[in-house]
């Protein structure tokens, strides 16, 4: 497995196979101009049996298996719970995250998202306010941490677009 993480190669595996699916986290953050860092690509995926059937291709495509038990074999019926499920793929972590915050879905999460283009790709990603508004919900010190830069990023894009 590759030691530092490849973004734009799983997310290009993830589009390959029409995975649906919404990227949140730090990569979704630095895709809308944070300057942040981050080690892992986290994304919020739609949970019907096609959309998982597309996961698990894109599962295999990129090698991936699970970071605490890579003997065990990625299932349906796991990957349609809202349990996150850390895995490690041959371009880097990928975290799949049936629900996030207070058990919010793809389908709730669809209201703060917006599709980015990157190369021949378009990337749902959650927006900077939707990212603001999790980090609140989790709580934790390192999400806690980030919030002003999030703010602050959330700013300056909207002085952007007011300069427009």
């Amino acid at each position: 497995m590759q030691q530092s993480p490849d973004f734009e190669r799983l997310l290009a595996t993830l589009s390959a196979r029409n995975v649906q699916c919404i990227v949140v986290g730090g990569v979704a953050a630095v895709l809308q101009g944070a300057p942040v860092t981050t080690f892992d690509l986290d994304i919020v995926h739609q949970r019907t049996t096609q959309n998982i059937e597309a996961l698990l291709l894109a599962l295999s495509d990129l090698k991936a298996q699970y970071r605490s038990h890579p003997q065990v074999e990625f299932r349906s019926e796991v990957l349609m719970g809202p349990e996150h499920q850390l895995t490690l793929t041959e371009h880097g972590p990928l975290d799949l995250l049936g629900a996030i915050g207070e058990n919010e879905t793809y389908e709730d999460l669809l209201g703060q998202t917006e599709v980015l283009e990157i190369g021949e790709m378009r990337i749902r990603v959650l927006d900077l306010a939707g990212l603001i508004d999790q980090k609140i919900k989790v709580g934790r010190e390192k999400d806690k941490a980030i919030i002003p830069i999030l703010r602050r990023a959330l700013e300056e894009r909207a002085d952007t677009d007011q300069a427009d």
